[in-house]
C-alpha cells in the first residue's frame, strides 16, 4: 500500500477529515482493495506527518462508516467499498503468476527513490558509453526505412553478429540456432511455459538469483538448491533418476549472487553427468564478458557435444538493461518452439534496439569499451574490498570476486539480518539480504552501481547499525 500524500495544515478542513477523505478516495478508485491491510498507526502518522491521535480519529471515522475494520492482532483492513461503484478486484489478484517476496517488492519499489543502493545489479549511469551509443544511433537512422514486425527469431543481422561473437567462446552455431528475446528473463519465462510440465524440478545453485524470481514456481515447477564447493556446483548431488521432468539452471561464470566461477574440470564433469542422465541445462552467461583479471573457462555450451545446453545471453549487464535485449542459443527445434510462444506473447523485441545492438557488436569500438569497463569495475571492486576490510572484517567474511558485479558477504551468526535490513531502510540504504536468494546470514553487495565513495559511506553506516541494532 503506497501513500504519497499528506494533509494540508493551511486549509480550514481538520486534518483527520482530510485523511478520512483521502482514504475514501483511494478505496473508491480501486487503489486500496477490500481485505488489504493498512500500515500501523505509528507508520501512518509518520507518512501523513500528523500526531497519532489524528490518525486514531480518522480511522475511527472510517470504521464507523464500515469502510475499515480492525481486529486484535490483525491490524486495520479495508472492509468495504459498497458505498461506491468501484469494482472489488481482490478476488482477481491471485492468478497463475506468484507474487514476489515482500522484501523484493520493497526493494523494487524503493530503488526508484533517493536510497543508497548497495546491491543494485546494474552498471552505474556514468559507465554507460553515451558517445558510442549516440554515434551508432545516428549511423543507423538513415537505414531505418520501416518499423514493422521482425521475423520470429529476431533480426537476422543481429543473430549473425551474435553467432560471430559466440565463436570467440568456441561456440559454433548458425543464426537459426539463436532466438532474440526481450531480455534473458523472457527466455526463462518462455522455457517455463513452453518446455516444462507441471511438477517439474529445476535444480539450481543453493544460493541463486533464480530464487528471487517466481518464473518457474508460477509454472508449477519446484526449485531445488544444490551446494557448491570451491570448484563449483556439486552436480553429483542431483538425483540421477526421477519420475518427474528435471533440468538444471546454472550461472557458471561469476555466479549471481556469490560471484563464484565453476572450474573447467567441473564443467566437463557436469556435462558428462548431464549427457549420461539426459539432464537439460540452462546456462546463464549474463556476466561472462565481465572478467576483471582473466577470462573464465569456456562456457558449457562450447563443451557441449550432445545438445544438452540452452545458452542464455544478455546485454543488460555489459551495456544497458533498458535495451531489453537477450538471446537464447539451442537446437533449432527448441528455438522454433520458443519463438512460436514468443510471437504469441509480444511479437518480438524492439526492432530499433536490435538494430542498435547489431551495429554496436560489429564495431571494434564496442570491444574497446568493454576493456575500459573491466578496468573501471576492477577499480571499483578493489575500493569496495578495502571498505569492507576497514569496517566489517570483524563481523563478516567474503571472497574476492574475479568478475561480475557482486561481493557475497557472509555475516556472523549473531547478526539479525532482517533487523539490519529494516534499520538500514530508515537510513535510506538498500541492500539485498541473502534470504531472497535462499540463504541466511548473507548479503549481496554490488560495486557496479554506486560510486566507491558512496559504497564506503554505506558500509560505514551498516557497521554502525550492526553495533547498535543488528545483533541478537
Amino acid at each position: 500500500m503506497e501513500i504519497n500524500w499528506q494533509p494540508d495544515p493551511q486549509v480550514t478542513t481538520p486534518l483527520y477529515q482530510q485523511i478520512s477523505a483521502y482514504c475514501r478516495q483511494q478505496i473508491q478508485q480501486g487503489n486500496w482493495l477490500v481485505g488489504e491491510k493498512l500500515p500501523a498507526q505509528r507508520q501512518l502518522a509518520a507518512q501523513f506527518n500528523v500526531n497519532r491521535s489524528t490518525i486514531v480519529t480518522a480511522l475511527n471515522d472510517l470504521q464507523a462508516d464500515g469502510v475499515l475494520s480492525s481486529a486484535y492482532g490483525d491490524g486495520t483492513r479495508v472492509a468495504s467499498n459498497t458505498w461506491s461503484l468501484a469494482l472489488d478486484w481482490q478476488p482477481y489478484l491471485h492468478g497463475q503468476f506468484n507474487a514476489n517476496l515482500p522484501t523484493i517488492q520493497t526493494i523494487n519499489r524503493l530503488e526508484g527513490e533517493s536510497y543508497l543502493r548497495l546491491s543494485t545489479g546494474e552498471l552505474a549511469p556514468e559507465l554507460f558509453p553515451q558517445k558510442l551509443v549516440q554515434a551508432k544511433l545516428q549511423a543507423i537512422t538513415p537505414q531505418i526505412t520501416q518499423m514493422n514486425y521482425l521475423e520470429p527469431l529476431g533480426a537476422l543481422n543481429l543473430r549473425q553478429a551474435l553467432a560471430k561473437r559466440l565463436q570467440r567462446w568456441h561456440i559454433d552455431v548458425q543464426p537459426e540456432n539463436i532466438l532474440i528475446t526481450t531480455g534473458s528473463l523472457q527466455a526463462l519465462d518462455l522455457i517455463s511455459v513452453a518446455l516444462l510440465k507441471p511438477g517439474a524440478t529445476v535444480y539450481t545453485e543453493a544460493a541463486t538469483y533464480l530464487k528471487s524470481l517466481q518464473v518457474f514456481q508460477s509454472a508449477a515447477a519446484t526449485l531445488t538448491g544444490i551446494p557448491q564447493d570451491d570448484a563449483g556446483l556439486c552436480y553429483w548431488q542431483i538425483p540421477p533418476h526421477s519420475t518427474t521432468q528435471q533440468l538444471l539452471y546454472t550461472i557458471p561464470s561469476f555466479q549471481n549472487p556469490t560471484g563464484s566461477v565453476m572450474s573447467l574440470q567441473r564443467r566437463q564433469q557436469l556435462l558428462q553427468f548431464a549427457q549420461k542422465h539426459q539432464l537439460p541445462i540452462i546456462e546463464d552467461t549474463a556476466y561472462q564478458e565481465l572478467w576483471l583479471e582473466t577470462p573464465p573457462p569456456l562456457p558449457l555450451k562450447a563443451l557441449d557435444r550432445a545438445n544438452n545446453v540452452l545458452y542464455l545471453g544478455t546485454i543488460s549487464k555489459t551495456l544497458a538493461p533498458g535495451l531489453r535485449i537477450g538471446w537464447l542459443v539451442g537446437p533449432a527445434a527448441v528455438v522454433r518452439r520458443l519463438s512460436d510462444v514468443k510471437m504469441q506473447t509480444d511479437y518480438g523485441a524492439s526492432s530499433l534496439a536490435q538494430q542498435l545492438l547489431a551495429a554496436l557488436l560489429t564495431d571494434p569500438a564496442y570491444d574497446a569499451y568493454l576493456t575500459e569497463l573491466r578496468q573501471q569495475l576492477r577499480q571499483r571492486r578493489d575500493a569496495a574490498l578495502a571498505s569492507l576490510q576497514d569496517y566489517l572484517a570483524d563481523v563478516a567474511t567474503w571472497q574476492t570476486p574475479r568478475g561480475g558485479f557482486y561481493i557475497w558477504l557472509k555475516l556472523a551468526p549473531t547478526i539479525n539480518v532482517e533487523r539490519l535490513f529494516q534499520a538500514a531502510l530508515k537510513r535510506h540504504i538498500l541492500f539485498n539480504p541473502g534470504t531472497i536468494y535462499g540463504t541466511n546470514q548473507a548479503l549481496r553487495l554490488s560495486f557496479a552501481y554506486v560510486t566507491p565513495a558512496e559504497f564506503r559511506q554505506g558500509i560505514i553506516v551498516l557497521a554502525q547499525l550492526i553495533k547498535r541494532t543488528g545483533k541478537d
